[in-house]
């Protein structure tokens, strides 16, 4: 593909990359399984790549693309006429309680998200669960590994709790920068996120969690102690079962969400 990328060169802002690496497009789609009648969602479709062959498979596609240039093109596509649906918008701000509404299933999401976006995209997405059943999207590979990470590793932190109380997560492929125009500076890594009905960790409120997750990982070489002072004393932590000499990395998700419950229940 050429830099000109079929006659849309690719905006910095809007954070494009697109995939055109055949062998790896067929490996997500694969990974994603779209069937027919299937209420599928594409985020940022870009030139196609994967909208093609998923639309192909599900018979019809929702797309949100901010882009108008790109949208048009999708609009226009005689390839795409009844397939597709396009919605000219910021993911960031979609509602996607209302479409699923709309289409009276919970929805499938995918997309190859660009950087700059993903982590707060995905706290959208995070805010729209009980309307989606499965999630898979490209992803800068550090923050792939973020999500799926264990305790006591470096990766292990605030996106991975938010992720993990929420959703199984399984990483599917790793993609490497030559697979897209242009070639992004880093790794790229595919997951695929599935809620669950019931989270095994499940908290009162989200909101608190993430602003118990801010504070105890925004120091990380500190310890519970040290972090969590403005929230919690330590004996409050040991009554909860969580050393305060430790460093939050070397917690459970589970200890997480138990704070988050303890100061939620406490009226903090």
């Amino acid at each position: 593909m050429s830099k000109a990328l079929d006659g849309h060169r690719a905006r910095k802002r809007f954070g494009q990359n697109f995939l055109q690496d055949e062998m790896i497009i067929d490996a997500i789609v694969t990974a994603i399984a779209p069937q027919p009648g299937d209420p599928i969602v594409e985020i940022g479709p870009g030139l196609a790549a994967l909208t093609r062959p998923v639309a192909d498979r599900a018979g019809h596609l929702h797309v949100v693309e901010l882009d108008r240039d790109l949208a048009a093109r999708l609009e226009n596509a005689p390839e795409f006429a009844g397939k597709l649906t396009v919605h000219r918008a910021d993911a960031l701000k979609y509602d996607f309680a209302a479409l699923s509404a709309e289409l009276g299933k919970p929805l499938r999401v995918f997309g190859n998200l660009p950087y700059n976006i993903s982590t707060p995209l995905i706290f959208h997405l995070l805010s729209h669960l009980n309307c989606i059943s499965d999630m898979h999207f490209m992803l800068q590979k550090e923050v792939v590994e973020r999500m799926a990470a264990e305790p006591g590793s470096k990766a292990f932190g605030r996106l991975t709790v938010m992720i993990q109380q929420a959703c199984k997560v399984i990483p599917v492929i790793e993609v490497p920068p030559e697979a897209f125009n242009p070639a992004p500076k880093v790794d790229s890594a595919v997951v695929r996120l599935e809620p669950y009905s019931e989270s095994p960790w499940p908290v009162i409120d989200r909101a608190m969690l993430n602003h118990v997750c801010h504070t105890a990982f925004h120091q990380r070489r500190k310890t519970m102690r040290n972090n969590m002072k403005e929230l919690m004393s330590a004996e409050e932590l040991e009554e909860l079962g969580i050393d305060p000499t430790v460093r939050p990395e070397t917690l459970h998700v589970a200890d997480i969400v138990k704070m988050a419950n303890y100061l939620s229940e406490r009226g903090s």
